[in-house]
């Protein structure tokens, strides 16, 4: 079931959205479509950051929403975060390991997040999202 909406947004953001669904060859109902989707489920999970990051995806193309489909953590960030639950085993982290496992955790949620995203759309525009190989990270 489809809803119709009407709202009024300034002409500078109009622009915008015009401007993107242009050059993703999307139309512009798609496109702000995408963007509610975005951000709509995830509005009190994620940082502000990165709800305007989903919310940026619905202006990409294709090839570009494959490319966060299959974004990841550094593989010296993957380490550091591994070596510190590893730490956290042997003994109390201190502070400042505390507050950076913390933020690699928070950026391991929020990378999950807009590759989980991307996949949405991804499907959305009518690719098959089925295999999970097809997300393998980039080499």
């Amino acid at each position: 079931m489809l809803h119709q909406v009407t709202f009024s947004i300034p002409e500078s953001i109009y622009q915008q959205i015009q401007f993107a669904a242009e050059k993703a060859q999307r139309s512009i109902n798609e496109v702000i479509t995408e963007a509610v989707l975005a951000v709509a489920p995830i509005a009190n999970v994620t940082t502000a950051k990165t709800r305007g990051e989903l919310a940026h995806l619905a202006y990409l193309s294709d090839a570009a929403l494959w490319q966060c489909a299959r974004s990841t953590m550094t593989i010296e960030q993957r380490n550091r975060l591994e070596a510190l639950h590893d730490e956290a085993h042997n003994r109390t982290l201190t502070l400042t390991e505390q507050n950076e496992e913390k933020a690699l955790l928070a950026l391991y949620h929020d990378t999950i997040v807009v590759r989980a995203q991307a996949a949405v759309i991804l499907k959305n525009r009518g690719y098959d999202v089925s295999d999970p190989t097809q997300f393998a990270p980039l080499t």
